[in-house]
Formats: structure tokens, sequence, C-alpha cells
């Protein structure tokens, strides 16, 4: 009886934004009940695929080998003048030609690995742990399929150059499966020596990202690209026990992101001037606020940390939710590609929720898609399976 008077109050409570739940638990039962089918229904659907990994497709643009990742920048077309020449931008315009499938390969990992551990983390059976271990072996660990640790070849400009540190961002896409692997890890049935494999895959990462040209020019990007180096490389090294690079991720969030990101208002003027205006700041605030999320400790917690002039992540949420909650209140210019794609179930929404116990939050978040099919979407979304983010 007490439960359910409790889950009565909680649902009754809800429909006051200035209200908020009584604890901690029943915002994550909430969440457990609103992701429960479509967890088991994706982890269904991960049981049944193999690896496949940059392995198993090559392009002859890149100037790597067959197991070094190669992508191609989004918004750089050929040029109409010199069509055999290089290429140009169209910002915000992504070019349909370009070499995707070693970022579609990893998303699909990204999914799977998700999948598996959200599942785990609802019943605990050890099989997904299993086929969990079969893909992480194949990316990081066996000789023939693996990737190598760097970006080197990541969003290359045909006749420009070869790699940038632009790329970098792809690999936002492993976080889920490190967030994946370290919910599994403490189970019996892990493989512990492909965890250990794994764990030194992302510390010789972590090297690169940290002291290449490309990671260098990434790290220093000032709009969300710097955001999303700070948040995988922070990711990354939680995973590893980096401790001094988790550290500077911490320190770049209060001393670089709010004080030249976030504006006094909560906007994001950065990515406002873009020509996606809506979804970039979309994107650069679920990077920001899942920064948050890995970092934050009792001792260092970035959801309460405001500057002297009161820059906070609480502030940026705030400044957004209006135009995640009704879209038609958007009072900036319309993105010139998939306008009618965002908002989906954004983790600003999820973590800000839980953060800041803000049950209008969680219900907005509650409502929107949480199965995103488009691939500029998704591909956009750091993170895709909350269970694994939420201990």
């Amino acid at each position: 009886m007490k439960n359910i008077i409790t889950a009565f109050l909680f649902v009754s409570l809800s429909a006051f934004t200035m209200v908020k739940p009584a604890d901690e638990p029943a915002f994550k039962t909430e969440i457990i009940a609103t992701l429960r089918k479509s967890v088991m229904a994706e982890a269904e659907w991960a049981m049944q695929q193999k690896p496949i990994t940059v392995t198993a497709e090559t392009c002859s643009r890149s100037a790597g080998g067959k197991h070094d990742f190669y992508s191609e920048g989004d918004y750089w077309w050929p040029d109409p003048k010199n069509p055999n020449g290089p290429y140009i931008q169209r910002d915000g315009m992504t070019n349909p030609e370009n070499f995707v499938a070693h970022r579609l390969a990893m998303i699909r990992f990204s999914r799977i690995i998700g999948a598996l551990a959200s599942a785990y983390k609802l019943t605990h059976d050890v099989k997904y742990v299993k086929h969990a271990i079969v893909h992480l072996r194949a990316w990081f660990i066996d000789p023939e399929t693996l990737m190598n640790p760097n970006l080197q070849y990541a969003q290359a400009l045909k006749g420009i150059t070869t790699g940038r540190g632009i790329g970098i961002i792809d690999t936002i896409q492993l976080m889920e499966v490190v967030q994946g692997l370290m919910a599994m890890e403490n189970d019996k049935a892990i493989d512990k020596n492909v965890v250990r494999g794994v764990k030194d895959w992302f510390a010789q990462y972590i090297v690169w990202l940290t002291t290449s040209k490309n990671g260098a020019e990434e790290k220093a990007a000032k709009n969300n690209h710097g955001t999303c180096w700070a948040m995988q490389t922070a990711c990354f090294a939680r995973f590893t026990h980096n401790q001094t690079v988790m550290d500077s991720c911490s320190n770049r969030y209060k001393y670089i992101f709010l004080p030249n990101q976030v504006a006094a208002d909560g906007s994001l003027p950065l990515e406002l001037k873009r020509t996606k205006p809506f979804g970039y700041s979309i994107f650069d605030l679920d990077a920001l606020t899942t920064l948050c999320q890995i970092l934050s400790t009792k001792n260092n917690n970035l959801w309460e940390y405001q500057t002297v002039d009161g820059r906070s992540i609480k502030t940026a949420i705030s400044y957004l939710y209006p135009f995640l909650n009704d879209k038609s209140k958007w009072p900036f210019a319309h993105d010139v590609m998939y306008w009618d794609e965002w908002p989906v179930a954004q983790p600003s929404l999820v973590f800000g929720a839980m953060a800041y116990q803000n049950v209008e939050w969680l219900n907005t978040w509650k409502r929107l898609n949480h199965d995103p099919k488009v691939e500029e979407v998704i591909r956009n979304l750091p993170v895709r399976h909350p269970l694994i983010w939420m201990d």
C-alpha cells in the first residue's frame, strides 16, 4: 500500500513544475519504467548481431590502412567549377556521397553494447555480458579486426587534408561502449583479459588525444567540438582510472567552457551563430551536461558549480528547456537541415532532471522520441542508453 501511495503522489505532483519528488529513487523508477520495453527489444536485436569493425570496409581516398578509422568532412562538396579539384564547404549541408561506413559501424557498435548493458542492468542475465565480449574483442583486441587507437584520418577533405582534429568528435560513439562495459565488468561471467585489453586500448587512445596535433586542435576548439573532446576524454579517463586527465577536463569545464560558451542568460552564442542553431545548441548542451554527469563527485559537483557572475549548467538547461518542450517558441532562424527531427529524448533533460529533481524536465524527456531513426540525429546524440549512466 505504501508503494502505491508513493507512486500516486509522484504522478500527481508531476503536474506542478515547482514541486520536487520525494527522493532520487522515485526518478530512477520513472526512467526505468519509460525505457524498459524499448531496452529489452533493442537488446533482443543486439543479441543477433555479429561484429562489424572498421576492417569490414575501406575507402580508396583514405591515407590510412585497413585498421584506421576513416571519415570525411560532412559539409564539404565537389567544386562545380573544378569537379576534380579540392572540395569546397557548404556549412550545415551534409554531402550524402561522403564515406561514412566506419562511422556507421561505430554507431552500430555503440548501440549494441549500450543495449546489452542496459538489459543486463535490468535483468543481470549473463548472456548479455557474454555477447558484449564478442564485440569488444573484435573492435579492440583481435589483430585481424581491431581498430587502431587514433583518429588520425577522421573527417578528411579531398584535395586538402588526410584528416583533421575536428574528426575526433566521431568517437563520442565510444562513450556508451565504455559505460556499458563499466556496467558489466564486475559480473563473474566477464572475461577479465578482455577488460584489461579494452582498458589498454583506451589508455593508448587517451595518450593520442592529449599529445597529438589533431588532439591539441580539437581540445582548443571553442564550440561544441572542444566540449566533445573533453566529454569523451573524461569518459575514457574515468574508465582507465586516469585522475590527472579527469581533473584537467573538470578544470576546462569550470574555467573555459562555462565562461566562454555559456552566456549570462544561459544561451550558447557560439552555437547560435551556426546554420543549424537549434540542433547545435541542443548538441552542445547535451555534451556539457554529460560532462557533468561523468565528472561530478561529492567533493567536486559540477552540477552545482557556477562562475562568479552566475553562469552554470542549470542556467543553460533552463534557457533551452522551453524550446525543447515547445519548439514553436524558438526565436531564432530554423536549421538549414534536420529542423523537423529535433528535439528527441535529450540527455540534458534526463540528467538535469536527476541532478535538480525537476519533474517538468523529466516529463518532457519521457514524452519525446526515445528511438530516433534519422542518422544525423543518432550520431549527434551522445547518450542513447541512460540506464547505464545512472549510477
